[in-house]
């Protein structure tokens, strides 16, 4: 249910960040081990946690075609049978209508960008409209980009106000929300975990790390302290609400510390494509080659994989 603009609230004072605290942690996380079948298992949990994607300014329907063509068939090698795909496409509002033909048949989810991404830099109602637009050609998924100008700025209130106002527009398609923080924009922990509780509050089905368009993006104690603020929330009102690291995540041996991260932080009910993704087209190959690694005893050659 979501709140009228006269009834919303803004969510309590976050909990300071122990920064040194983040990074012992992190440190000892990173330090755990995965071997055997079970590294096997979390493989292929990591294929089915990627959400490909193409944000290009240079994107063709080509592209996109081809992009959906691999979502469909990661890999065509007896040696990896029943691979799992992958859990979502992404793409800009102008191609959702074209990847939601390609990918029919499929439980494979149409993600679109919204809200002037990269930059969040647009009046609210060209954001609205953006998201209209891509809801309308039925994305499953928005990924909207906050205002961080606005959250530096220290105006909290619109940032959380305008969040509400695009899951409003996410609800007239049924279409889950996914909060992008920008955190590499965003400078101290205290100010991830600031903005990933607005982003839950205001109705974020998830919280996302980057866009991918800056640096850094991604990084595992940004990652641990929005996990955390998953986790407070949960344990206050029951609601699960997804995780999504996006933007350098290219390497499978660091896929799985963010699985192990996220065990050990929310448990096991996270390791679902549901509650977790990676925002890292590149990642998907990395993985094959593991897995491959693992049932032959050698690598292959990058060549052997289709380009993202």
């Amino acid at each position: 249910m979501i709140a009228d603009a006269a009834t919303r609230a803004l969510p309590p004072p976050s909990p300071p960040v122990d920064e040194v605290g983040v990074a012992e942690r992190v440190d000892r996380l990173t330090k755990r081990s995965i071997k055997q079948q079970a590294k096997v298992e979390a493989l292929r949990m990591t294929l089915s946690m990627i959400d490909l994607t193409t944000l290009e300014g240079a994107d063709t329907s080509g592209k996109v075609r081809q992009l959906c063509t691999k979502a469909r068939q990661l890999h065509l090698d007896e040696r990896l049978p029943d691979l799992p795909q992958v859990a979502a496409v992404c793409v800009y509002p102008s191609f959702v209508g074209l990847a939601k033909r390609e990918l029919a048949g499929t439980s494979i989810q149409v993600a679109s960008v919204a809200t002037a991404f990269p930059s969040g830099q647009a009046p609210l109602e060209a954001k609205l409209l953006d998201t209209r637009v891509a809801v309308e050609e039925g994305a499953d998924e928005i990924d909207m980009v906050i205002s961080r100008g606005r959250f530096l700025a220290g105006d909290e209130a619109f940032v959380f106000d305008e969040i509400a106002r695009i899951k409003e527009e996410c609800a007239k398609g049924d279409a889950h929300l996914k909060v992008i923080l920008e955190t590499g924009e965003l400078g101290p922990l205290d100010r991830v975990r600031r903005a990933s509780d607005l982003a839950i509050a205001a109705g974020g089905d998830f919280i996302k790390t980057s866009t991918g368009k800056i640096q850094p993006a991604a990084t595992l104690p940004v990652t641990l302290v929005m996990l955390e603020a998953i986790r407070d929330h949960y344990l206050a009102t029951g609601r699960r609400i997804g995780m999504k690291p996006a933007g350098g995540i290219s390497k499978a041996k660091l896929a799985l510390q963010y699985l192990v991260m996220v065990r050990e932080t929310l448990g096991g009910a996270w390791l679902d494509p549901a509650l977790f993704r990676f925002g890292a087209s590149s990642l998907a190959n990395d993985v094959l080659m593991q897995l491959l690694k693992q049932a032959s005893g050698r690598y292959q050659s990058p060549d052997d994989f289709s380009l993202d």
